[in-house]
C-alpha cells in the first residue's frame, strides 16, 4: 500500500512515498544485507565536527529471537499490539558527550535525528516500512542493555514489509488507511521574519 504526500510541488519520490505503516507481514524478514544497507545510511549521515554522535542498537527477530524479544518488552503495550509483526528493531542513542573532547554535545540529539531520518528514508527506498516511535521504556532498556549513562536513548523503530492490507482488520486498518496529513507550509515556515509565512 502507498500513501505518498500531497505535496505543493513535487519533491523526491523516496521522502513522499515514507509514511510509518504499521502493519507488517510477519512472514518477510529483513535480510542481513539489508540491515547493513539501513546501517550504511545512517552512517552517512551529517554531524557536527564530523563526530557521529549516534549509535543504534539492532535486532533482528529472526536471527536472535531471545534479544529481539527484550527489546519488544521495553515497548508500551499500545506498541506491543502492531510492533509484535515487525521482524527487526532498533533502538537510537545520542552520545551526550564529543569524542574528539570529552566536552558536552549540545548538537548530538539533532545529529541523531538526522542519521535516523536517513535509516527511515534508505528503508522507504528498499520498499521496508520504518516506524519510528517514543513509546519504549528507557531505563528499562537502558538496564537490560547496558547502555552507559552519556547515553540519551531517543527512540526505537520497527522495520518490515507492509502487509497486504486486505489481511489488516479493525483499529489497525482504520489507522493504515487514514488519509496523511501536515500542517500548511506557512504554519511551519516562515519568510525573512518570525511568523510571516513563506506561502
Amino acid at each position: 500500500m502507498k500513501k505518498p504526500a500531497i505535496t505543493q510541488v513535487a519533491i523526491d519520490l523516496t521522502i513522499a512515498e515514507r509514511w510509518s505503516g504499521r502493519a507488517y507481514d510477519a512472514s518477510k524478514p529483513v535480510t542481513h544485507e539489508q540491515t547493513i544497507a539501513l546501517l550504511e545510511a545512517a552512517r552517512w549521515a551529517p554531524s557536527c565536527m564530523g563526530d557521529q554522535p549516534w549509535r543504534i542498537l539492532v535486532w533482528n527477530k529472526g536471527v536472535n529471537a531471545k534479544a529481539w524479544q527484550q527489546a519488544f518488552d521495553c515497548l508500551v503495550e499500545g506498541n506491543q499490539s502492531w510492533v509484535k509483526d515487525a521482524p527487526f528493531l532498533c533502538l537510537i542513542c545520542a552520545d551526550t558527550l564529543l569524542s574528539k573532547n570529552g566536552q558536552a554535545n549540545r548538537w548530538a540529539e539533532y545529529d541523531t535525528g538526522a542519521a535516523a531520518q536517513n535509516l527511515c528514508l534508505q528503508a522507504s527506498s528498499m520498499g521496508l516500512s520504518a516506524h519510528q516511535l517514543g513509546g519504549f521504556n528507557a531505563d528499562k532498556a537502558r538496564a537490560t542493555f547496558n547502555i552507559p549513562a552519556q547515553f540519551t536513548l531517543m527512540a526505537m523503530i520497527s522495520v518490515g514489509y507492509l502487509a497486504d492490507i486486505t489481511t489488516v482488520k479493525g483499529d489497525l486498518l482504520a489507522r493504515e488507511t487514514s488519509p496523511r496529513s501536515r500542517r500548511e507550509l506557512g504554519a511551519l515556515f516562515f519568510d525573512g521574519a518570525w511568523d510571516k509565512p513563506i506561502i
